[in-house]
């Protein structure tokens, strides 16, 4: 089945780095830039102001390609804002729970669980719940008044991922076999499964579901794998300053299991990417998968653009990359209209005057006193409002 392509536009290989890990699959990426920006930095704001104070913060925004158009290009475009707001809050959560594991301060992290185990589906909470409840309440009401059903089945997937994924960090594992389903599991395979279906409205048949997922697998197993070689020097430095003496990171484990130099099992890892990759491919293209339904063959195609949009995005993004950004003038005009502490953004660079109006309109719109009453129709005038001031430029 070729997957048709919509929003998004393949960039030309020339252009970017892929570590000859891409698998010749292309690099596609979505066509609009501004609802990722609007959605990622509303999410950043509502966590400040409501959690805790972020600062020297990375997350999905990056140049010159950011998180949610690389790895979901095809996401409807009515659906890419609330989905990048989502994604947002799943980085900051996930860095409080690593920081609470690196701390070993279990009643905290028992507490940051309780936000997904007490009512992941109940849209209304009271007053007394933690902020993190509120605003993941917050964003099922959004994506339910989008899509009820999708909502429903995503935040059930992201329920369970952050059940499981508790789970996956009690000790180290010896073998990269032992670890890779763990790791699986922690790099949000079921996550990923409730972005998907809900940012391209697919259904995947439950007599398909199981089947779907197992040839799914060593796709999440090259995409977890990439997440672990581009983050491995920031883990590996997060572990050394708490004190850690084991990372939950392949690089690691293939150190200890092998008795390899970190360049040997950097090498390892990379392979082991090429490997489940192909083997990957080899799922897709089965005859047996052409006959299952569409939604599940376009579910596996997206994981498949995923895997590419992932790559390229770890290999420039500043999350992964301490120095891979600077404060720069926008980011300064950023801190004199939101206020965060010491807050440094992963905005892109070297942009023309029209980014700056395109800033400006953004962080107007989130400190606004009522930006918490602005609902879907509220934020897509925004987007019109930032295409039109990039237009004038």
């Amino acid at each position: 089945m070729a997957m048709d392509f919509k929003y998004s536009d393949v960039l030309d290989s020339g252009t970017y780095r892929d570590d000859g890990l891409a698998n010749s699959i292309p690099f596609r990426i979505h066509q609009d830039p501004y609802s990722e920006i609007a959605g990622s930095l509303r999410a950043q704001k509502d966590w400040d102001s409501t959690v805790s104070p972020v600062r020297n913060y990375q997350g999905g925004l990056g140049h010159p390609y950011s998180f949610i158009r690389a790895t979901i290009p095809e996401c409807i475009p009515e659906r890419l804002e609330i989905i990048s707001y989502a994604n947002e809050y799943a980085f900051l959560y996930d860095d409080e729970m690593e920081n609470l594991d690196l701390k070993n301060f279990k009643e905290g992290r028992d507490d940051m669980l309780h936000v997904f185990r007490d009512d992941a589906l109940n849209e209304k909470v009271s007053d007394k719940v933690r902020p993190e409840k509120k605003l993941q309440a917050q964003i099922l009401a959004e994506m339910m008044a989008i899509d009820r059903v999708r909502a429903i089945t995503t935040m059930k997937a992201w329920a369970q991922f952050v059940e499981l994924a508790s789970r996956t960090r009690s000790e180290p594992f010896e073998t990269l076999d032992d670890y890779l389903p763990s790791r699986a599991i922690d790099a949000g395979e079921l996550f990923w499964y409730g972005m998907l279906t809900f940012a391209m409205a697919l259904t995947i048949p439950a007599n398909e579901l199981d089947l779907c997922m197992e040839l799914a697998r060593p796709g999440y197993a090259a995409i977890s794998l990439t997440n672990d070689l581009y983050s491995w020097r920031k883990e590996r430095e997060d572990a050394e300053k708490s004190g850690q003496d084991y990372v939950f990171n392949a690089v690691w484990v293939i150190m200890q299991e092998r008795k390899c130099t970190e360049s040997a099992a950097v090498n390892i890892c990379q392979e082991e990417i090429k490997r489940y990759l192909s083997e990957f491919e080899d799922n897709i293209e089965s005859p047996n998968t052409k006959t299952l339904s569409r939604d599940t063959q376009t579910y596996l195609h997206a994981v498949r653009l995923s895997h590419v949009g992932n790559l390229v995005w770890s290999i420039y993004c500043p999350r992964y990359h301490r120095g891979a950004y600077v404060t720069t003038s926008l980011q300064g005009k950023a801190g004199e209209l939101i206020t965060i502490s010491d807050k440094t953004l992963s905005l892109p660079t070297q942009l023309g005057s029209a980014a700056s109006r395109l800033i400006d309109t953004i962080f107007k719109f989130l400190v606004s006193p009522l930006h918490q009453v602005f609902h879907t129709s509220g934020r897509r005038l925004l987007i019109q409002r930032l295409r039109r001031l990039v237009t004038k430029s």
